[in-house]
């Protein structure tokens, strides 16, 4: 795959200096919907890595937000929010369908606090079922960016500016991603899984958010992100089997920026 280098604009330059924000307290819907039964025991488990109710805190989700998931893959976070926000809410899971459908599908049938789950196809061709243009209060990524980047700078530029669409003025989006130093080169993040702040930052300013803040929430200082099979190496992948597993394991999940971003008003 060719290389592409990413300009980083003057404005994202500007928005690397923004201080973190302080940690807020999940609330009560949140942390109930984190400890709810009806999640899967080997989804729970993971907790320890993925923070879900301080990072829901961060990104300032509510029952009543029409919340959109993009690229929900197995439904870690589809069986936290789904529930949450099917009274008073909505939960959109975005995903290229109908492959990226069939496990949200199996999660709507599994339970009927599933049910009111709405399918919307991102990207999506002509005739797909879609999030209606500003419309979003909250739209949400979990270690995605990094397989947009995959197909190139473009489609992961293309992806931000369909995320910008969807969300009303003033509101927001949310990104968790696995994290690369920023002194490396930045080649690797075309097949490492890892990517930088500061490309996550360009993509997004450039697609018109200005950045609100980001949260240590999920960061993991033990993982030095140059491992031989990428970030697949680590829980809960183990991409190398066996060798050296209790090594990896000891590690825990990847290092991971939080980011907050607004579509201004």
């Amino acid at each position: 795959m060719r290389r592409t280098a990413l300009a980083v604009p003057v404005l994202c330059a500007a928005a690397l200096v923004v201080s973190p924000l302080l940690a807020q307290a999940p609330s009560q819907p949140v942390k109930a919907a984190v400890a709810s039964t009806k999640r899967t025991p080997a989804n729970a488990a993971r907790d320890r890595y993925r923070h879900p109710a301080e990072t829901l805190a961060f990104f300032g989700v509510k029952p009543t937000d029409t919340v959109v998931e993009i690229w929900p893959a197995g439904g870690w976070y589809t069986e936290i929010l789904a529930p949450m926000l099917a009274e008073r809410g909505t939960y959109y899971a975005a995903a290229p369908l109908p492959r990226g459908a069939e496990a949200i599908e199996a999660i709507k049938a599994r339970d009927p606090a599933f049910a009111k789950i709405r399918l919307a196809a991102f990207p999506a061709a002509a005739g797909q079922p879609v999030v209606p243009a500003g419309t979003a209060d909250k739209v949400l990524t979990f270690r995605n960016v990094h397989n947009w980047r995959f197909g190139g700078a473009d489609k992961a530029q293309a992806a931000f500016n369909a995320m910008f669409a969807m969300l009303k003025p003033g509101g927001t989006l949310g990104i968790v991603e696995h994290r690369l130093p920023e002194q490396r080169d930045a080649g690797a993040e075309e097949k490492s899984g890892y990517m930088k702040e500061s490309s996550v930052i360009a993509f997004a300013t450039k697609a018109g958010f200005r950045l609100a803040g980001r949260s240590q929430v999920n960061a993991n200082p033990k993982d030095t992100a140059d491992w031989p099979a990428g970030v697949w190496t680590l829980p809960p992948t183990y991409r190398l089997k066996d060798v050296d597993r209790a090594k990896y394991a000891a590690i825990g999940e990847s290092d991971r920026m939080t980011l907050k971003f607004v579509k201004p008003k």
